[in-house]
């Protein structure tokens, strides 16, 4: 990332409002030729209510991001495979912590905005979602839900999977469905053998399977044809008071998450049927010519607007 900026890094991370945002993020920002106005983020921004805690470092946060810059300097998209697991290990949180919009603001605006620009500048500027925008939308909160929603418990392996297209963060990763972890991993397997196989235009079929998945889950229950076990809280909460005293996470190798629960492979065998019958019969919407299936995709998915990891409803009410 340059260092050209001139600006200085806090030392933990805060929650930045929506309307700092708005006030002080400008053309400048987005196109990486200024740095944020530190002294005036760091006046709008709100303490965590354990702010001094390691998990709210930002130096593993930018020690992350600076190595993702320099092994994905020809193909930025790939970084996101590589990021997710990573960062998802480095900011241990529950899901009630990480549905805050204000923490990825802060994130985004006052320790990072160098990386976004690196990561999802067009041909002029980044947009101003990837800096505050929805959880699927947001440069680093929607790695940190990929990571959360696609991993089986401790295992980070199936997040790889879910960031190999884009289509999956741009589009699966706003499903209600996926809350429900069988119905993400099945959705997965088919995905890893589209694949797997070499299938033109991949993107197109996980728009048309997504969006397929979603429309039956709305007459049938997926949680009723296939059980999750319940999630292990107390596991969860042991893993992120481990962030104390955790080394970095490793960079050749994928960390190790919460041993919270394992996704239940009978649940995820009984959806592969019918999600393979979905896979047939849905209809593909395809791209305009010359649109490459891993570059990143400027449409609007074709989905039904969802509200998507459950962040407009009720979230775990357990904090640390």
């Amino acid at each position: 990332m340059p260092r050209h900026l001139g600006f200085d890094v806090p030392p933990t991370l805060a929650l930045l409002p929506d309307a700092a945002v708005a006030k002080y993020l400008g053309r400048g920002l987005q196109s990486g030729q200024e740095g944020p106005p530190q002294v005036a983020l760091r006046k709008a921004s709100v303490p965590l209510p354990d702010a001094a805690a390691v998990r709210w470092r930002t130096e593993p946060v930018r020690d992350l991001l600076e190595e993702a810059t320099h092994r994905f300097a020809e193909d930025r998209t790939a970084a996101d495979g590589w990021l997710a697991p990573r960062l998802h290990a480095t900011l241990r949180m529950t899901r009630a912590e990480a549905g805050d919009g204000r923490l990825w603001n802060h994130l985004a605006v006052v320790v990072a905005p160098d990386y976004v620009v690196w990561r999802h500048k067009g041909a002029d500027i980044a947009q101003a979602s990837r800096f505050a925008g929805p959880h699927y939308t947001q440069c680093f909160s929607r790695l940190w839900w990929a990571a959360e929603l696609f991993r089986d418990g401790p295992d980070y392996r199936p997040v790889e999977i879910a960031c190999r297209v884009q289509d999956v963060l741009n589009t699966t990763l706003r499903l209600d469905v996926v809350d429900h972890r069988p119905t993400a991993h099945a959705l997965l397997s088919v995905f890893d053998s589209l694949f797997s196989s070499g299938v033109a235009r991949p993107g197109d079929h996980v728009n048309a399977l997504s969006a397929a998945v979603n429309a039956a889950g709305s007459t049938l229950v997926y949680d009723v044809l296939a059980p999750d076990g319940p999630p292990l809280l107390d596991e969860l909460q042991a893993w992120i008071a481990e962030a104390e005293h955790a080394p970095p996470v490793p960079w050749n190798r994928l960390p190790e998450g919460p041993d919270d629960g394992r996704v239940p492979a009978a649940s995820v065998r009984a959806l592969l049927p019918l999600f393979e019958r979905l896979r047939v019969e849905a209809p593909l919407r395809r791209r305009g010519a010359g649109a490459g299936s891993t570059a990143e995709s400027a449409r609007e998915p074709t989905v039904p607007a969802p509200r998507g990891v459950s962040l407009d409803k009720d979230l775990p009410p357990h904090t640390v």
